[in-house]
């Protein structure tokens, strides 16, 4: 119950990083029908390939080994080595087919979850010596799943060796009435070609096995909702502990801001609700930059800084809501502007300049902002005020 319950939390596909994780502590999906298939029908070939030599070498080892060699009698010492060497001289003829046997155990890997060395598969576990594991393993579904899969494989395999048997009946009593030579060759080639016939069989069984195996094990590492969510706080990192590192940036945004507003030649303010600091050097910048700039209480706190730093501040309401739409902070101000922002600088020396006895104070005139970017939402869909 507890197994059904958990496969039915589990309605979420596994993610990238724990199909990932899988891959690398060796848990991919693997096909035994597949593994049975390739390696037969490899080593087929390479019987195929080599059967002549085979066949050939095979004739002259059992010469040999019928043989009686006069060497060997009366020495008892070199009846161990003759008879290594007679298995040596069995064996070295089939080396390639064993060869093309192993190397063919490479192929159903490949094909269901691609060629993967995985040192944690490796890794001693307590967990796989766990008696009940193996039990829930056993009559799991998966039990089942395997236990279906041998009965399949054996009545393929039977109904295919039934339906070739029927059909080589009768040649098969032809050949005792056939040379040896002959009846052998006829019989090996029956013999392969019913090998063949269940090749095929189990070819058509790691057909259905292998797409199986691979939604099985996609369906092992679905995921459940708060495992979701608790990789998504891992990926992305906490909510709170993100929100928390953007009030700190922007505490420290604006501490920088404050910190660069008393070498700021002019405030431009809207005049309550925006705030831009403007600083221009002659010969080091070719256009003012802005410094700081914000709106409600860092507008106000801008104010009060300028205020303590003797900096001008200058009302221009169009000009304020303009500059803080389109200018970037530590950014020149825009192409557009820069008539408007030096009317104003050109105000702000004349009276850094002015005296009382030079005549009557300067008086900034109506500074001319194109309408278009003073009006509209500014950044974050604050109407203009």
């Amino acid at each position: 119950m507890s197994e059904t319950a958990d496969r039915e939390d589990r309605t979420l596909p596994p993610s990238e990083k724990r199909l990932r994780e899988a891959r690398e502590r060796g848990d991919v999906p693997r096909s035994r029908e597949l593994a049975n298939v390739a390696v037969l029908g490899c080593a087929s070939l390479a019987l195929l390939a080599t059967g002549g030599r085979v066949g050939a070498s095979a004739q002259g080892w059992m010469r040999e080994a019928l043989t009686l060699d006069p060497g060997i009698v009366g020495h008892q010492d070199r009846l161990i080595p003759h008879a290594v060497e007679l298995l040596f001289g069995l064996f070295a003829p089939l080396l390639p087919v064993l060869a093309v046997a192993l190397l063919a155990c490479l192929i159903a890997p490949a094909v269901t979850s691609g060629l993967r060395f995985s040192g944690k598969a490796l890794r001693f576990d307590l967990l796989k010596l766990n008696p009940m594991t193996g039990l829930a393993r056993m009559y799991g579904r998966d039990g089942w799943v395997e236990l279906l899969r041998s009965l399949l494989r054996v009545a393929l395999v039977g109904a295919i060796g039934a339906w070739v048997v029927h059909r080589i009946f009768l040649q098969v009593l032809g050949m005792m009435r056939q040379d040896l030579a002959v009846a052998a060759a006829e019989g090996v080639s029956l013999l392969f070609h019913c090998f063949l016939a269940t090749l095929g069989g189990l070819a058509l069984l790691a057909a259905i096995d292998v797409p199986y195996q691979r939604w099985n094990w996609r369906s092992k590492l679905k995921m459940t909702k708060q495992e979701a969510r608790d990789e998504a706080k891992e990926s992305e990192g906490n909510p709170e502990v993100k929100a928390k590192v953007r009030r700190l940036a922007m505490q420290l945004s604006q501490r920088r801001m404050m910190e660069a507003v008393p070498t700021a030649d002019v405030v431009v303010t809207n005049p309550t609700h925006y705030a831009v600091a403007l600083k221009y050097e002659a010969g080091k910048m070719r256009a003012p930059k802005v410094v700081a700039k914000g709106t409600d209480e860092i507008a106000l706190k801008i104010r009060e800084v300028a205020n303590a730093h003797k900096v001008s501040i200058v009302e221009a309401p169009p000009l304020a809501r303009a500059l803080y739409r389109h200018a970037e902070l530590e950014r020149e101000i825009p192409v557009k502007l820069y008539a408007a922002v030096a009317q104003v600088l050109s105000y702000v020396y004349q009276l850094k300049r002015w005296h009382p006895a030079h005549g009557p104070m300067p008086v900034l005139a109506e500074v001319p902002v194109d309408r278009a970017l003073s009006d509209g939402a500014v950044p974050g869909g604050e109407a203009p005020r």
